[in-house]
Formats: C-alpha cells, structure tokens, sequence
C-alpha cells in the first residue's frame, strides 16, 4: 500500500507540473493586465518600464522557471486588483466554494442511492418511471436555467428563501466561514446547494440504477434469495456494496468537477466564492488570480482522484492488490 500511496504521489505531482504549465502558458492570450494597473492615460515609455520591472518582457521559460520556483514556495503571484497574494485571495474565497459543492454533494449522496436502488428494484413502476424522467429533465436542463428558476419560485413568488449572498456566517478558523452554524446561513446556502446538486443529482440516480440491475443479475444474490436472506439486506449490504465501486469513481471526478461547476452557480445567486471571483478576475485581467486559481482547481482535482484510488482499496481490497503487483 504504501508503495502504491508514493506511486500516485509521484503522478500527482507530475500532473500538477502539467497543470502549472498550461495555467501559466494561457496567460498571455488573457490580455493585457497593464490596463487594470495604470490606465489607459500612461505613456507607452511608462508602460515598458512597468513590463520590465514585473518582468513580463521576459522569455517565457525565465519567466515560467521564476513562477515555478516561487509556486513550490507557496507564491503564486500578487494579485492587481486586491493588492495581495493571489493564494490569499483564493484561501478567503475557497470556504464558500467548499461548502457550496459540500452541500450539493450531500443532497446527491442523500437522494442518488435511496432513489437509484429503488429504481432498480421497482424498474416498471409509475414511480420509478417517473423518476426516470424527472431525472432525463435535470441532465437537459442547464444548471443556470435551474437557477433563474428556482429563484423566481422560491425567492420571487413565495419569498421563502433569499437569492443571492451567503447571509450570517460565523468564523471557525483563520479564514474559514461557516454557512452551516446560523439558520439565516442554511436558508441562504439551500437553493445554491440544490441548483448545484441538479446537474449530478441525475446522473448519479442513472448510474446507481444501472450498476444496481446489474449487480441483481449476479449468481451472488440470487444465491442469497436461495438461501432465504432477507431482501433489504440483500439490496443494502450484499448488492449496494459491489455497487458502489464504479459510483465512487464517477463521484470523486464529478465532485472535484462541481468545483469548476460553480461558477455559473456562484454568479447567478451572487455567491461569495471562487466561481465568481474568478469571472470578475477575467473581466479584469488579473492574470495572477487567473493562473491561481486554475492551479489550486487542478489541485482539488488530484487530491480528489488519489482519495478516490486509496477509497478504492478500502471498499474492494482485491482492486488494491491488483494494483499493488501491477
């Protein structure tokens, strides 16, 4: 395990390398990020001096090689708008996002197994063909579309929840606050929380449905019928289990997906978090910021798909075997 664990390290941290490269190439297609700092009423003499002194006359190796050095430090650069680090920017920003996806992500979780097996085990009954196709409508549908609307019903019309903001957060730790510690704070992170989960919420129902029909077939569990289990038991701990592996794939992606997801999600609602700083970033040409983030997205990424490889040995320990001798 532990020669497995320092292999996937080694992945990690060239697929970071990777990351790091491509975020930074982008840069110089984003535009010019004198325009924030100086205007447009500087001279051309005072805008070369300025690309000299922040080192962007630079070739782009010298100045890819210089960021590197500064990023393994912890230095991803100095943001032009906010006038301090752009990873303190993005650690400021990142809890909203975080609880954001960790609200989504417990909706799916809470409402995809329940509904996916009881699809599979009913799969012609008017309530699981009519989750079926509630489930066709909330893959077609685009996340913002479900947002404008759930805003207009629950907000406009009702009035029963707010639409835009975080609402009353309480501090936990350095820049850490919290949606999930003050009611006004629950009904704000509640309708973004349920838009978000909208676009995996379907797909994870499909998936669980498919793997679970299958899983029924097996000589397995129609050997536990023989022997008289009960059927819960069976559809809970004997088929779920070998259910979960391919859900556990698909889900450690998409949540490190609904991550980048946000950002349409964040900017409808007005939400506080990386998703909409990263728009207002581009609109300002922080290349910095920009190239934070894409970094620090791409690092969720990994770390999400290395926790999913060692989850995997947990649930099934011949996967992690295999892998070990491979």
């Amino acid at each position: 395990m532990f020669a497995y664990l320092v292999k996937r390290l080694f992945q990690a941290a060239a697929v970071m390398f990777v990351i790091s490269l491509i975020s930074f190439a982008i840069q110089d297609n984003l535009g010019d990020p004198l325009r924030e700092l100086v205007g447009q009423s500087v001279s051309e003499e005072t805008r070369d001096e300025l690309r000299d002194e922040l080192g962007l006359n630079d070739p782009f190796l010298v100045q890819y090689g210089r960021f590197l050095g500064n990023a393994v430090r912890g230095d991803l650069g100095t943001s032009y708008f906010f006038k301090e680090p752009a990873l303190t920017v993005i650690l400021k920003k990142l809890p909203a996002t975080l609880e954001l996806v960790a609200g989504a992500t417990i909706i799916i979780i809470g409402l995809s197994i329940p509904l996916g097996v009881y699809t599979a085990i009913k799969p012609n009954s008017i309530m699981s063909r009519l989750i079926m196709g509630i489930s066709i409508v909330g893959i077609s549908v685009p996340v913002f579309l479900t947002a404008i609307g759930m805003i207009f019903l629950f907000s406009v019309e009702l009035r029963w929840l707010p639409s835009f903001g975080r609402g009353d957060t309480v501090d936990v730790i350095g820049y850490w606050s919290t949606n999930f510690l003050t009611l006004d704070g629950w009904q704000h992170i509640l309708l973004p929380s349920v838009a978000l989960a909208s676009i995996m919420l379907p797909l994870f129902i499909r998936l669980i449905r498919s793997e679970m029909m299958e899983t029924l077939q097996s000589e397995y569990v129609r050997y536990a019928y023989a022997k008289g289990i009960a059927p819960r038991r069976i559809w809970f701990v004997h088929a779920l289990k070998n259910t979960l592996l391919p859900v556990i794939t698909v889900g450690g992606v998409q949540i490190g997906t609904m991550v980048a997801y946000t950002i349409l999600t964040e900017t409808v609602f007005q939400w506080p978090g990386m998703g909409f700083m990263f728009l207002e970033a581009v609109n300002r040409v922080d290349t910095p910021l920009i190239v934070a983030y894409l970094i620090v997205v791409g690092f969720i990424f990994v770390v999400t798909n290395t926790i999913v490889d060692l989850i995997y040995g947990l649930v099934n320990p011949t996967v992690k075997l295999s892998r070990m001798g491979a």
